[in-house]
């Protein structure tokens, strides 16, 4: 049996404007035994005084891509499996280092990198996984250009693509149940025109309604959810009226629709950063041009998005959907968010907001008995000063995923 105690630690999760009183942790294994105000008492217990430094629950980041080693997406889909893992490796190491304990991927990954981290052969956050994102023909997964005239299925089963091709009610009834045969946790969709896909402009829908309702019942069978790549107003409102739960990007919402949102109990994923980083850095690592052409038509509502959806209630989990070398932009979500909401609230999404999409609430996102023991100490109060959540982990001087350090400068 394994014990850590960690005292005078002040909390940060969200739930509240100031950090908390100092309290005092007790992890047993892999788990949070004991949280109080009052001194836990353990003999056998390895003793960690924070000193009133920040203790928080790990981050969560509810839209990433780990196998997109390139900007390029369809360059990417094209490279070997292996080179593809080692990529992921080393992206899912990174998002550790920045204190992200748990990441959602939303397109590419396979259960077979969650039973390499599972295994201890790799080091990265716990990886929740919809396996290959499902497309229609000329759909926000389907990388292949206008000439290119290659069968679709060449990307099925290569781990570099991020979806999958169906077409027909019957085809997204078998899309959706090989990908849960293969372990996927969720289902992702591909409703929406996007940025990275060369034949399908912004304002496209993906899929008919019928083919979404199919896709819905599936993953309702299955017990779990559909999460949908959406930015125009008219693209969401459809696919929550046919019951997709949670909305990523949303950067064209309208509050109508973000009424809806919240009426039906939708999730927003809001991507900020990535459009940020495209704008300043797609160009030079490869994103073609006629990508390039369309990152200012969702880049340009990214904040006034936020505000209609917070307006609306909206609950809204932290994404970053990063791509190649600009995963290290990843924790500057934070710093996006906070120019237009409370801090506590954009910590929130991070934490217990994000639990609640992934399906893990009580477990991870949140420091209280009986959670994995998924932390981070900050140096500085993030409540103050979001930044301190950036710098590549930083200010962070130790990092636990399920109750084992992967970092410890405290003793």
């Amino acid at each position: 049996m394994s014990l850590t105690l960690l005292t005078n630690a002040r909390i940060v999760d969200g739930t509240a404007d100031e950090p908390s009183a100092p309290m005092h942790v007790l992890i047993e294994n892999d788990r949070i035994r004991e949280v109080s105000e009052s001194r836990i008492t353990s003999g056998q217990a390895r003793v960690i005084d924070l000193n009133g430094k920040t203790l928080m629950p790990g981050l969560i980041d509810c839209h990433v891509h780990v196998i997109a080693g390139l900007v390029n997406l369809g360059q990417n889909a094209l490279l070997p499996d292996a080179i593809v893992a080692y990529h992921a490796a080393r992206i899912m190491k990174g998002m550790l280092n920045r204190g992200f304990t748990t990441v959602r991927d939303v397109g590419g990954a396979t259960s077979a990198l969650v039973d390499a981290l599972n295994q201890g052969l790799i080091e990265g956050p716990r990886l929740i996984v919809c396996g290959k994102a499902l497309s229609q023909t000329g759909g926000h997964a389907d990388f292949r250009g206008p000439y290119d005239n290659r069968s679709a299925d060449y990307q099925t089963r290569r781990l570099g693509a991020l979806g999958r091709i169906c077409d027909g009610v019957e085809a997204c009834r078998h899309a959706a149940r090989d990908e849960i045969r293969q372990g996927a946790q969720f289902i992702k969709i591909m409703a929406n025109g996007g940025v990275a896909s060369p034949t399908d402009p912004i304002a496209f829908l993906g899929f008919s309604n019928d083919e979404i309702r199919a896709i819905v019942e599936e993953a309702r069978n299955a017990q779990t959810y559909v999460s949908a790549h959406l930015y125009t107003d008219e693209a969401i409102a459809r696919a929550v009226e046919l019951g997709v739960r949670s909305v990523e990007h949303a950067n064209l919402i309208e509050s109508k629709t973000a009424a809806l949102m919240k009426e039906r109990g939708a999730i927003a994923c809001p991507t900020l950063v990535t459009y940020e980083a495209l704008k300043n850095e797609g160009e030079s690592l490869g994103l073609p041009a006629t990508s390039v052409a369309k990152i200012d038509d969702v880049r340009l509502r990214g904040l006034e998005s936020l505000e209609i959806m917070q307006r609306a209630g909206v609950t809204m989990a932290f994404g970053t959907d990063l791509l190649g070398e600009m995963h290290r932009h990843q924790s500057e979500e934070f710093v996006i968010r906070g120019r237009v909401l409370p801090a506590a609230e954009v910590i929130r999404s991070a934490t217990s907001n994000a639990a609640e999409l992934i399906g893990m609430a009580g477990q991870i996102g949140i420091v209280a008995p009986g959670a994995y023991a998924d932390l981070i100490t900050v140096d500085g109060n993030p409540l103050a000063d979001l930044s301190l959540l950036t710098n590549q982990g930083r200010h962070m001087p130790f990092i636990m995923k399920g109750g084992q350090f992967t970092k410890n400068e405290l003793n």
